[in-house]
């Protein structure tokens, strides 16, 4: 299989850059300003231009083909609002994580520019490769590479350019990077320069030593069997009550948040102290975007109170207690 070079642009800064994103208290807004957003560079920032940036794709294919940015805007632009949620540190995988933000993304959808390239029938995986290279965690990494199954392309991935109506900034990736909306963010890689249409999974750490879970199931633990962090699991977030807010104890509590997963939620519960989960009301899920839940509780006992939310799939995934990335969200308040 024949792949292009890849493109070795000047990174600066040359080193890990990470950015917060707002706490779950803090995500007030159905979208996500920018600035807000979660930022993750594992290796480092390219600064390419416009000009400089190509995307080659290759591999099994009938047509490889090479893109520039302005035959990128050739192509129908179309826009997804989806949650991006990083999956965490490779190096802790079960720690939970609400690093999340909810954003507009816009650009080329990937189907058409992997169309004109002609796939042959064996092609099963999509490798994509950033212009983001040295190293993490102690390892050389020649450049940052991840992949996705063939099927996941045909539904709304996108090669974006735009981000809230606006360019992307450098740390979003600029000038055009993948987007997969529903999956987990480490998948959806920046400064996009080549693709690779193959009939296996990408070798490279990002895909063989980190972001990969046990199989949850009897025979994980003997077999070692893992599985690709791509799916974002079903999670939820309280957004108010605040974390150690007064709350009057003649009145009710109104509580609120955002829940989301690879393909929507169902359901949302919530729960008081520990005890039995109420029903929430869940708004419609609307394409790839989170969904808002509100429950009015009846007032409590005064004291410290735990309150707790858990998102459910149609197809019954649920999230866990403890011991995942996407384990249930919890804040204490007072009663009083």
């Amino acid at each position: 299989m024949q792949r292009t070079a890849v493109i070795r642009a000047k990174l600066d800064p040359h080193q890990f850059i990470r950015r917060i994103p707002l706490a779950p208290h803090q995500m007030h807004d159905r979208l996500t300003c920018v600035d807000d957003a979660i930022v993750l560079c594992h290796l480092g920032l390219p600064r390419i231009t416009r000009e400089d940036w190509s995307l080659s794709i290759d591999g099994v294919c009938a047509r490889p083909r090479t893109l520039s940015f302005a035959d990128l805007m050739g192509y129908e632009k179309v826009s997804v609002t989806s949650v991006h949620q990083c999956a965490g540190s490779p190096m802790a995988p079960s720690e939970p994580t609400q690093r999340v933000c909810n954003v507009t993304w816009a650009g080329a959808r990937l189907a058409d520019i992997l169309a004109e390239c002609e796939p042959r029938p064996t092609a099963r995986f999509v490798w994509s490769t950033g212009a983001d290279y040295g190293e993490f965690s102690g390892v050389s990494v020649e450049a940052y590479v991840k992949d996705l199954p063939i099927n996941r392309v045909k539904s709304d991935a996108l090669v974006a350019y735009e981000m809230n109506g606006a360019p992307l900034a450098p740390e979003h990736g600029f000038p055009a990077r993948l987007v997969v909306p529903g999956f987990y963010g480490t998948n959806s890689v920046k400064w996009l320069t080549r693709m690779t249409l193959a009939e296996a999974r990408a070798p490279g750490p990002f895909t063989t030593r980190w972001y990969n879970d046990p199989v949850d199931d009897d025979h994980a633990s003997a077999s070692g069997r893992t599985m690709p962090v791509w799916a974002i699991a079903p999670q939820s977030v309280i957004v108010a009550p605040a974390p150690d807010a007064t709350i009057s104890a003649s009145k009710a509590i109104e509580i609120w948040g955002w829940a989301w997963a690879d393909g929507g939620v169902s359901q949302v519960d919530v729960r008081v102290n520990g005890g039995d989960w109420q029903p929430a009301q869940l708004e419609p899920a609307s394409g790839r975007a989170w969904q808002r839940f509100t429950l009015s509780r009846a007032p409590v006992e005064r004291g410290a109170t735990t309150l707790a939310s858990r998102a459910t799939t149609a197809s019954g995934e649920c999230q866990p207690t403890s011991g995942r990335r996407n384990a249930i969200h919890r804040v204490s308040v007072n009663v009083s």
